[in-house]
């Protein structure tokens, strides 16, 4: 039986949006179960709680690359 398939939305200045509930592996190989309907998987690597993001993201803002008037 093949697992359901899951939407994922990746935001280019925020995570990875994962329809859930999914079980996520990390590198050293532990399985976080997420059991919520959405999980967010954090791609800054700033998260405190990484691999799941904890909007640690925001707080570093973009620079602005539009000329001023």
């Amino acid at each position: 039986m093949n697992p359901p398939e899951r939407r994922r939305v990746v935001f280019t200045d925020g995570p990875a949006m994962i329809e859930g509930p999914v079980d996520v592996v990390t590198a050293d190989g532990r399985v976080l179960h997420c059991d919520r309907f959405q999980v967010a998987l954090c791609l800054c690597k700033r998260s405190s709680t990484y691999p799941l993001c904890d909007t640690s993201h925001r707080r570093r803002r973009r620079r602005d690359t539009g000329s001023s008037d």
